[in-house]
């Protein structure tokens, strides 16, 4: 009986310690530390309230699901570019530009059938592919630092958008668009459940095949990954025309949840919101291993985090600060050598407690 009891408690310490290395266990544990300050201040914080009519589920949950899949499409395609030691600082500019061609496209159109949002669908996640090839070519072909590219595309992303809108807010009407953001199936968010698919499909690709190991590759030793044989050029064109086509998709959801786009707002600062979700999920901007489950548990805590933020009646003035502080606590946590320094500190103070015992 006490050898089981033993091997069960070596069991639960080991699955700790294995748990604590994983980068992203304090993304969860700072998520579910803010539901519990958000349950303090009320009880029903958590609640689910089902519609006898309609079979939807509505709460504050089910809320952070539907305010965290944009952030999610824009952090697992930040989350690749990043793998390869690159960065993509033009995700929210292409949002900008995603939502433009699709609001202009269906006023144009006028007619709110189903054939026009799909229409829409298409050339806005094509003219995202676009810009996202020219992203990677410059870095690939060209040997732009990819900072240099993105800024670039950034700035010329956010005036295209206000060339195709004439530098106006532009509205549509199309049910089918508008239930993409705002619609349920099987009472969950439908923005949230297209999400989660793209999420897995693309997890799919990188991780089971040989793909996710050869943009890893390039990220820890660009030359030992050409020696091996692998181009880095098509992968790098690869990685900046996902992340643009991501970013396109988050920008169908941000512009469908209101049928409007406003060019100087919508996707703006995301590019940060990506970046911070990668950083969260414990993915390095050195490049390297990377970690989409991190950086979808990172995508929910800063939904999280923003309604917290208004949950709690923050000043819009300090929410910026309250929002640095809660991420930089996170990667502090992460790091190794804070781990370590508080390790060692440890040993020091329980060493003379030994010594005094023995004494």
């Amino acid at each position: 009986m006490s050898n089981t009891s033993s091997n069960t408690s070596s069991g639960a310490a080991s699955f700790l310690k294995t748990s604590v290395k994983q980068p992203y266990i304090w993304a969860i544990a700072a998520l579910v530390l803010l539901l519990i300050i958000n349950l303090i201040k009320d009880p029903t914080y958590l609640g689910i309230s089902v519609n006898a009519v309609t079979g939807d589920l509505s709460g504050n949950l089910i809320d952070i699901l539907r305010a965290s899949a944009p952030i999610m499409m824009i952090a697992v395609g930040m989350t690749l570019v990043i793998a390869t030691r690159g960065i993509d600082l033009s995700v929210g500019s292409v949002m900008a530009v995603s939502g433009a061609v699709s609001m202009e496209f269906m006023h144009d159109a006028g007619d709110g059938s189903l054939g026009s949002a799909l229409m829409a669908i298409a050339l806005a996640l094509g003219i995202s592919a676009f810009l996202g090839l020219i992203n990677g070519l410059l870095v690939s072909i060209v040997g732009l630092q990819p900072f240099i590219t993105t800024l670039i595309m950034m700035l010329a992303g956010r005036g295209l958008a206000k060339v195709i809108t004439s530098g106006q807010n532009t509205s549509a009407s199309n049910e089918f668009f508008r239930w993409i953001a705002n619609g349920t199936v099987l009472g969950f968010p439908v923005v949230f459940v297209i999400g989660a698919v793209i999420v897995a499909l693309v997890a799919l690709l990188v991780r089971r095949s040989a793909l996710g190991l050869m943009i890893e590759s390039i990220g820890i030793n660009p030359k030992a990954a050409r020696m091996a044989g692998i181009r880095p050029v098509g992968l790098l064109i690869f990685v900046y025309i996902l992340s643009a086509v991501l970013a396109g998709v988050a920008g169908i959801f941000s512009t469908a949840s209101v049928m409007t786009v406003e060019v100087a707002k919508t996707g703006f600062s995301s590019e940060m919101d990506a970046i911070l979700a990668v950083v969260i999920g414990g993915t390095s901007l050195a490049g390297g291993k990377f970690s989409l489950t991190g950086s979808v548990i990172g995508a929910l805590l800063i939904a999280t985090l923003d309604k917290t933020i208004v949950f709690l009646a923050i000043p819009s003035s300090a929410t910026p600060a309250f929002k640095a502080i809660v991420i930089v606590a996170i990667c502090l946590l992460q790091s190794q050598r804070v781990r370590a320094l508080f390790s060692q500190r440890r040993a020091r103070t329980s060493t003379p407690r030994k010594e005094a015992v023995s004494a």
